[in-house]
């Protein structure tokens, strides 16, 4: 039988471990030395612990605009969520603070920049890179901007149907519909063909043409917002809206959606697939470096 009371030492006051408690116990340690020592009878070097993560440094343009940054400080809230533990930064280009080299400035380790842009141009091939080599006390790795993506088509089709575009457009529907891809344009030919992508992948989204156009148009982005509802007018598409391809509230986004004849989306801002893509651009990013990460003077983009 098992007695009701712990055996007791001399004292009264403190239970008496069995025979069988104080050999497993001995076992257990025994055990935790041995695995530390190879068959050769080498003791084996502790296991080392997992590198921290690095850092994601979202990279904004900044905006004169208070709505920019509301709205950006909004979206890495919701990135914290999707990641939590993940170190998230703030940094622009001009304009708003923090200023990306401040931001870069203030971290340690190592850090990907993402671009919190939506297609190739000389911010992604210059500024950032740039930015990033005159901090080489971080090991960076610099992501490929936002665009062209599925996902930012799941957020432009959400913001249309959001504005008033039917869900589920009828045939008729389908014969006068037609949409403005507003972005805000760019010098570099790169950029332009990535917006063009975009626009093709939300016109097969949403079965209607769909026209890329400029808020700042330049030899690369010819087309401006109302250029580009006249041509769509001229195709027999007289039910046309705007769709807001950037990432905040800002003079461009509201100049375009001014030029809308019928309705105009809001800005990408914080939608839910923003957030993932960020993220989804930071993996890649890691993905495609090498072990070893090189210093920011030999950076290269992902």
């Amino acid at each position: 039988m098992t007695p009701s009371n712990p055996l007791r030492d001399e004292s009264g006051s403190t239970p008496l471990e069995s025979t069988a408690h104080i050999m497993n116990r001995i076992t257990t340690q025994l055990g935790s030395q041995l695995a530390l020592v190879s068959l050769d009878g080498r003791r084996r070097p502790a296991p080392r612990r997992p590198a921290p993560a690095p850092d994601l440094v979202v990279v904004a343009h900044g905006s004169r605009d208070p709505r920019a940054l509301a709205t950006v400080t909004a979206l890495l809230a919701r990135v914290r969520e999707l990641r939590p533990g993940l170190g998230v930064r703030l940094g622009h280009i001009e304009l708003n603070e923090p200023l990306l080299g401040d931001a870069l400035a203030a971290a340690t380790g190592s850090a990907v920049l993402v671009p919190l842009l939506l297609a190739r141009g000389y911010h992604v091939k210059h500024d950032i890179p740039e930015a990033a080599a005159r901090a080489p006390h971080l090991d960076t790795r610099v992501a490929a901007p936002l665009g062209p993506h599925p996902l930012l088509v799941d957020a432009l089709h959400d913001r249309l149907v959001e504005a008033g575009w039917p869900a589920r457009p009828g045939q008729a529907g389908r014969r006068t519909g037609g949409v403005v891809l507003a972005a805000a344009g760019s010098r570099d030919p790169d950029s332009a063909a990535d917006t063009r992508r975009t626009a093709d992948l939300l016109a097969q989204r949403l079965g209607v043409p769909v026209l890329p156009a400029y808020a700042t148009p330049t030899a690369a982005t010819p087309l401006s917002v109302p250029a580009a509802v006249r041509a769509l007018a001229a195709r027999g598409r007289h039910h046309t809206a705007v769709a807001s391809y950037f990432t905040a509230p800002g003079r461009f986004a509201t100049q375009c959606a001014d030029a809308a004849p019928w309705i105009a989306s809001a800005p990408l801002g914080v939608h839910q697939a923003m957030a993932q893509l960020l993220l989804h651009r930071y993996d890649q990013a890691r993905a495609t470096s090498p072990a070893t990460w090189a210093p920011a003077r030999r950076l290269t983009s992902a």
